[in-house]
């Protein structure tokens, strides 16, 4: 078992408090640290690598629990913060592909997708056990189903993947072991001619057609929300789309603030196929899948972002700085919010104990998840270290390690990571900030917030062991806050939106303070839903705009001082 953040809290009389408890971690950082799964070897060309995919998350008796594609089990979770994996008895969960579930009076079902062949729905009252049981019936030939009861006891399957054919429907009778309505409806499909988020590669400038995927249904006063995948899971942008009905079969309305779940900047890229649910203290929050795609196209993560239904009964989810800390799920006043503390990390002089070739220590301050660096040796000899610049309070690290060259197949038991991270503002006096020397935890993405913040402009990660062949460390990500001022408002934003509606070319003064930018969009000034991130330019070419519907946008700059006010608004009719 796994509590996927934080340490054991050693109180030193010098060195200050390393790390906080898992008891007492207050915030979380995307990707989540969950102990991913390697995925299956079925042939001697397969590549190694781990992914975390299409997770459907459900409440079942005030806990959570979390199916993700090819796990080979379950994560559970008592706050949404601190994910221990569950290894099922039976091989019901060996290759499951896109499950779904759904809390059901005082049963917990679960569906997998198999689009070639057939699996039956199973139950539990007991999943914390592992312990399921088959409904004696059989679905046939669903690729990224959902399950869905409504409140008058109606189930309902929906499901599809593909770049030819809809988002599905039918009814199931429950109560004649779920068999399926001969009919079902087909319900939305993509229109990239309309919707410009919906088309295929990278930034959408592909021909070929996306593809539309990962239903899930969310009722919310008395309307029916059908959200969809596109338009690639491989994708920076691929996000969640959502259509609205008054009935489960529809008819929908396209949701005119489309993509509702976007995150195309910034380091944990990527936000579709995924689920909503009520989280702790009746808060909607979004779990949904990012891209890695370094190994494979399909080596993934999972994020979640706080999810909101506005007065006209807009679904959005807030990904605005979506993978920078945010407070926790469980902080009762600020689930959810952005704590403010900014990378420090980006861009800054870094040197290593050895590296590879041509995968050099500046590959972990670059804020991309595809570059890594790899050290030359494997030992407890190895180090990174990072110059802040300029004196900083430190308030989390978050370690994201890559898979290289890794060969390592399945669910491994027995995987951790241990290292030490100090601090120092001299270079030469070092204090302890992160003791993880007898860690147990398999912490791909490790996020440790310090229990007291401290001054630092060095930051050291030494290596004591990891579970790979090769030390590999995409990202090492500091937050907290410089001492200086953040940037100025940006002035001069420009939008042009040329004849092909679904593009925007924007344009603003840049800044020399700025580490980056923040733009936002929307459908009216008080409904900027969508941001991107942008690093190191003062312009972004966006492609995700929907044909009839006309836009606001902002830019904020940053850096690591804060965030400055927002830009003026620019209306694009």
């Amino acid at each position: 078992m796994k509590h996927t953040i934080g340490i054991v809290l050693f109180v030193m009389a010098l060195s200050g408090i390393s790390g906080t408890s898992a008891a007492q971690q207050r915030t979380y950082c995307n990707p989540l640290d969950l102990d991913y799964t390697y995925m299956i070897r079925f042939s001697h060309k397969d590549i190694s690598y781990r992914s975390g995919a299409d997770p459907d998350v459900v409440e079942f008796r005030n806990e959570y629990y979390m199916f993700v594609t090819r796990s080979m089990g379950y994560w559970h979770s008592r706050d949404m913060l601190h994910w221990d994996f569950i290894e099922p008895e039976g091989w019901y969960f060996q290759g499951s592909n896109a499950p779904t579930a759904f809390n059901y009076k005082d049963s917990l079902l679960y569906q997998a997708g198999n689009p070639s062949g057939s699996m039956s729905i199973l139950y539990t009252d007991k999943p914390e056990k592992g312990v399921w049981q088959a409904v004696p019936s059989i679905l046939h030939r669903l690729q990224d189903p959902t399950l869905f009861i409504d409140h008058d006891d109606q189930a309902y399957i929906f499901w599809g993947s593909s770049n030819k054919h809809p988002i599905r429907g039918r009814k199931l009778d429950m109560f004649h072991r779920f068999s399926p309505d001969p009919n079902f409806v087909k319900l939305i499909n993509l229109e990239a001619e309309k919707h410009g988020w919906e088309r295929f590669g990278t930034n959408h400038s592909d021909s070929i057609r996306g593809y539309i995927e990962g239903a899930y249904m969310t009722r919310h006063n008395d309307q029916y929300y059908l959200q969809y995948a596109a338009p690639g899971t491989q994708f920076d942008v691929y996000g969640e789309g959502v259509y609205i009905g008054d009935a489960p079969l529809g008819p929908y309305r396209y949701a005119p603030n489309n993509p509702v779940c976007y995150k195309p900047g910034g380091f944990a890229n990527g936000a579709g196929h995924g689920s909503t649910l009520l989280g702790p203290y009746g808060n909607y929050w979004h779990f949904a899948t990012m891209a890695v795609s370094v190994n494979r196209i399909w080596e993934r993560r999972i994020v979640m972002y706080p999810t909101y239904f506005d007065q006209e009964g807009l679904i959005y989810s807030n990904t605005s700085f979506g993978d920078y800390p945010h407070y926790a799920p469980d902080d009762f006043s600020r689930a959810g919010e952005f704590t403010g503390w900014m990378l420090l990390s980006y861009d800054k002089p870094v040197k290593a104990s050895s590296s590879l070739a041509n995968y050099s220590p500046e590959n972990t301050v670059d804020e991309n998840v595809k570059t890594f660096w790899v050290a030359g040796q494997n030992d407890d000899q190895q180090w990174l270290e990072i110059d802040l610049e300029t004196p900083a309070t430190v308030h989390a690290v978050q370690i994201n390690y890559n898979d290289y060259h890794t060969n390592l197949y399945g669910r491994i038991p027995g995987l951790y990571h241990r290292y030490v991270i100090e601090g120092s503002r001299d270079g030469n006096h070092w204090e302890l900030l992160v003791d993880k020397t007898d860690s147990y935890e398999d912490a791909p993405n490790d996020y440790v917030e310090l229990h007291q913040p401290r001054r630092a402009r060095y930051i050291r990660y030494k290596n004591i062991h990891v579970p790979t062949p090769n030390l590999s460390i995409s990202d090492l990500r500091i937050f907290g806050l410089g001492p200086g001022d953040p940037p100025a408002k940006v002035e001069d934003l420009k939008v042009n939106r040329g004849p092909d509606r679904r593009n925007a070319y924007i344009t603003w003064q840049a800044s020399d303070i700025a580490q980056g930018y923040n733009v936002r969009w929307g459908i009216a000034p008080d409904k900027l839903y969508s941001s991107w991130l942008v690093y190191g330019q003062n312009h972004l070419d966006l492609r995700s705009l929907n044909v009839e519907q006309g836009y606001f946008f902002t830019v904020e700059a940053f850096n690591e001082n804060g965030v400055a006010h927002k830009s003026d608004l620019v209306q694009a009719r």
